[in-house]
């Protein structure tokens, strides 16, 4: 399980929008993983990401640069896709618009709306937890330094199994 007082990125891959909740401080230390997982997620054909920052402690340019690519990226295809960002706190408002990203995704003005995107994701149902759990084992058991890669999006299956496991 990844360590509480470090930075996580949770996930939800396979809704619509894409979900992605930033805890702690993203910066250039950690913001390798995520970016690897957008560019996936948009490859694959998902054009609508939704990044919330209700535990975000903080941001860096390096992770602003990532966002600020990931919209441009986005406004790039066919059809059209949007970053929407929710749950800023003042100073990581300030932080986007003192660069100029705010013409470039959307701030989500609705913030209970924004926070309950996430929690109804953590609360559903993912029937295929198990496996997708499993395949990212996997991938840890294949090569160990796919563990750092995939810490946090084990962390979020196994709790989602371990729901799913208590609700049966």
């Amino acid at each position: 399980m990844s360590d509480p007082a470090q930075p996580t990125f949770l996930v939800s891959a396979y809704s619509d929008p894409v979900v992605v909740q930033v805890n702690g401080k993203a910066n250039y230390l950690n913001c390798n993983a995520f970016r690897e997982f957008i560019e996936k997620v948009i490859a694959e054909g998902s054009r609508k990401l939704f990044i919330d920052f209700e535990d975000c402690k903080g941001m860096d340019s390096t992770f602003l640069g990532i966002l600020a690519g990931t919209a441009i990226q986005l406004r790039k295809l066919t059809p059209v896709g949007e970053l929407i960002v929710g749950n800023l706190n003042e100073r990581n408002y300030e932080l986007i618009c003192n660069l100029g990203l705010q013409n470039l995704l959307t701030i989500s003005k609705d913030q209970a709306a924004a926070s309950k995107t996430f929690d109804a994701l953590k609360n559903q149902e993912v029937s295929d937890a198990k496996n997708i759990l499993k395949a990212h084992e996997n991938l840890t058991a294949a090569d160990q330094e796919n563990a750092g890669k995939f810490q946090d999006v084990i962390a979020f299956l196994r709790n989602q199994v371990e729901k799913q496991e208590k609700h049966v």
